[in-house]
């Protein structure tokens, strides 16, 4: 991950900001609100490809090529705001995702810059933030250690933050909450149920103080209560300063919980937009974002004449 500068655009910090404003690639929603004059999260001008073999060229005689997914894609978390991020499954939302949490895979080419806090960061930084200033709820739950016990993982290595005691109060509090029996923390990941499962990676990701949580499609596998429980710990994260990207490919619960959504396609933000602009299709910038407003059930999933799909 470069440092600063890499695609030739301006990487000084920004200035202040009115909450008005309309900049960096988004309106505003009522929420919106600058904390110390910067953006709590802001990715600028990101660009992801893979170094692979030509698939189009001979077996024995392929290339290595770089495919590009991600593409000039720029978003922003304010303090106090979830914003949505909205795109088809397999689009790429993901490599939204562990770009900001600096997890690269070996042959990819990232660039872009990343600010957190008003501060730049390389790929060490956001290494550094994992898990100490921003957390990620993700998506598979793969992403549990398979030989380690589940509540080994949730409480985590302190490294100087709350003591072991403190840690493990805390992990049963959110077992608690999201109805997790004492018993779960001496079991391994393959003993539970892919619920079970995702409300344990919930309960890592707000095990610390983060300020921002990326939550990548967290609601799959839980019950409507748990689901809901779990979109309303992400208000109050929100609400008492915090910010959430919640990663999904539901519309409907994108406009019910978020403050702004980001719309996804073609491996970039199309736009970045208040949820108060779904109010009317005419306050919709892109036309791919008033196809979605169009193809909403209570718009009667239609589709414009010659347009495409959703």
């Amino acid at each position: 991950m470069p440092v600063k500068g890499t695609n030739g655009y301006d990487a000084k910090p920004h200035g202040p900001h009115t909450h008005g404003d309309a900049h960096h690639h988004h309106t505003h929603a009522a929420s919106s609100h600058h904390g110390g004059g910067h953006h709590l999260l802001q990715v600028e001008h990101l660009e992801i490809a893979f170094r692979m073999y030509d698939p189009s060229a001979p077996y024995l005689r392929a290339q290595q090529v770089e495919s590009a997914v991600v593409h000039d894609l720029s978003i922003s978390v304010h303090v106090g705001e979830i914003v949505a991020v909205v795109g088809a499954s397999g689009s790429g939302k993901t490599l939204l995702a562990d770009a900001i949490m600096g997890l690269f895979e070996p042959n990819a080419h990232v660039s872009g810059d990343i600010w957190f806090d008003g501060e730049l960061q390389d790929a060490a930084g956001l290494a550094a933030l994992r898990g100490r200033g921003i957390s990620l709820v993700p998506q598979g739950v793969s992403h549990l250690n398979p030989l380690m016990k589940v509540g080994r993982q949730v409480d985590g290595f302190p490294g100087g933050r709350k003591p072991d005691a403190a840690r493990a109060q805390r992990r049963a509090q959110l077992f608690e909450r999201y109805g997790l029996g004492p018993e779960v923390a001496q079991m391994y990941p393959h003993e539970l149920s892919g619920g079970m499962a995702r409300r344990v990676l919930l309960c890592s990701a707000l095990m610390d103080d983060p300020k921002v949580i990326i939550a990548d499609e967290p609601t799959p596998g839980l019950d409507l209560d748990l689901a809901t429980t779990a979109l309303a710990d992400f208000r109050a994260f929100a609400d008492a300063g915090g910010g959430v990207m919640l990663i999904t490919h539901d519309i409907e619960l994108a406009l019910r919980v978020a403050d702004r959504v980001a719309v996804f396609r073609d491996g970039t933000i199309v736009e970045e937009t208040a949820v108060a602009n779904f109010a009317s299709p005419e306050l919709l910038e892109h036309p791919f974002t008033r196809e979605l407003w169009h193809a909403l059930p209570e718009h009667g999933f239609l589709v414009p004449e010659g347009g495409g799909s959703c």
